[in-house]
């Protein structure tokens, strides 16, 4: 896509470049979780590639996995991949509201999540310089590879970011919309969107997210097989299930899927 860049139209490269990037991201997904193979060191060789070039792959390997053993998924103070805040004043309100949307999301949510990263990162430095040193030198000598690459082939680096990163941001986010809903009687239990089409494709079968979250060790093209012989399940424990991103689209694009401040509280600041 890179080599050939100069030969297609924007808007395909933009879908193209974007749905790549969202694929690699689920790659990376599966790698953080065991697979395609049984060894370790093999499989964080096939996801650390930085093409997304904001996120080092040890970092999203360890806010991952906190995420799956939080006390309390969705509850930003255990969740690092909760998208809910915990107060809902000033600047994390005017942010939350944006955010509240899909449409709000896919247009407001990747530079707002980068910045976010990158200011927690800066606080974290201050915390633990060598391990942070850790995450970052080897992502930076690796995407200064990635930035050699493009400059071969004529590729700038905000076309890039433009057409290949800030769309397979997007595309991610869309998956990640309506994957946990704070629930005060089952908290953050994990939705479904049954029917991904070429999307449940880019992102490897994690919309059947409740299956994952039950079995995060199963391999992606087991997925729907566990979702299917669990669904009457999933149902009965009161898990969103969605039919397909259509239904998403037409029910969030310009509704908010749950208050931002995460139920525990509202109400107050903590």
């Amino acid at each position: 896509m890179t080599a050939w860049h100069a030969l297609l139209p924007t808007p395909v490269l933009i879908l193209l470049g974007g749905g790549l990037l969202a694929w690699q991201g689920s790659l990376q997904h599966e790698t953080i979780h065991g697979h395609p193979t049984g060894h370790r060191w093999i499989n964080d060789a096939i996801g650390f590639v930085p093409l997304s070039l904001w996120l080092p792959y040890r970092l999203y390997r360890r806010s991952h996995i906190a995420h799956h053993c939080a006390t309390i998924i969705t509850d930003p103070r255990y969740d690092p991949e909760s998208r809910y805040r915990t107060v809902s004043r000033g600047l994390q309100q005017a942010l939350a509201q944006l955010q509240s949307t899909l449409l709000g999301q896919i247009i407001f949510g990747p530079p707002i999540c980068v910045v976010r990263s990158l200011l927690q990162e800066t606080r974290r430095m201050v915390r633990a310089p060598v391990t942070v040193a850790r995450h970052w030198l080897p992502h930076a000598i690796a995407v200064i590879l990635v930035v050699l690459r493009l400059d071969h082939v004529g590729l700038g680096l905000v076309r890039y970011a433009l057409c290949f990163v800030y769309p397979g941001i997007a595309l991610t986010m869309v998956r990640s919309y309506v994957e946990h809903r704070a629930d005060l009687d089952s908290p953050g239990r994990a939705a479904s969107v049954e029917h991904g089409g070429l999307l449940g494709l880019v992102f490897l079968n994690n919309n059947l997210h409740a299956a994952h979250h039950e079995r995060p060790s199963l391999a992606w093209y087991d997925l729907p097989t566990y979702h299917a012989l669990n669904r009457q399940r999933f149902v009965d424990a009161g898990a969103p299930i969605y039919r397909g991103y259509g239904k998403v689209v037409r029910r969030f694009a310009f509704s908010a899927h749950d208050d931002m401040v995460h139920p525990l509280h509202r109400g107050g600041t903590v």
